[in-house]
């Protein structure tokens, strides 16, 4: 099943703006939601980076209240997690992207489809929207986003590089 729409946390918008590839998610989603609660975290008065600026003067991205699920609020999540799982619970089959183990774990326990900002790379390559992910997982790296030799070999095998 072709993944249009998703819901997205604050940990992959910040990563994918500060690696200049936040693009990647209006070219692979007809449908980008960011909860308020998330909107609210990257766009924070003190932070001074790409997302804190971008996220509001893109077209894109469709703020949305959530009403919180009592499932997810009983992992005591963060606020943007539990919105993002939430409104992903309630919309099915939307997608959620989100890297917090803590609420991958939640979201496996729930049933709710998950992709990872390093996932939401080999997607792009498999759509022809990237022509390798290695570039891609560099820039991710360079941005903060903490991935594991591990997973950026497996990462590597899914994208058949």
């Amino acid at each position: 099943m072709r993944i249009e729409a998703v819901v997205v946390n604050a940990s992959p918008l910040i990563t994918l703006f500060r690696s200049g590839q936040a693009d990647l998610l209006p070219r692979l989603f007809s449908r980008v939601i960011v909860p308020d609660a998330v909107w609210r975290e990257v766009t924070v008065d003190e932070w001074d980076d790409a997302a804190a600026r971008d996220l509001g003067v893109q077209p894109w991205p469709i703020r949305v209240d959530v009403a919180t699920s009592a499932q997810v609020e009983a992992w005591n999540l963060g606020a943007g997690e539990t919105a993002v799982l939430s409104h992903a619970l309630a919309h099915s089959p939307m997608r959620a992207i989100i890297d917090d183990a803590d609420a991958r774990r939640c979201a496996r326990t729930l049933g709710i489809p998950l992709l990872g900002t390093g996932g939401l790379l080999v997607l792009a390559k498999r759509r022809g929207v990237l022509p390798s992910v290695t570039e891609g997982i560099e820039k991710l790296r360079n941005a903060g986003l903490w991935l594991s030799d591990d997973l950026v070999d497996l990462l590597k095998a899914q994208a058949l590089e």
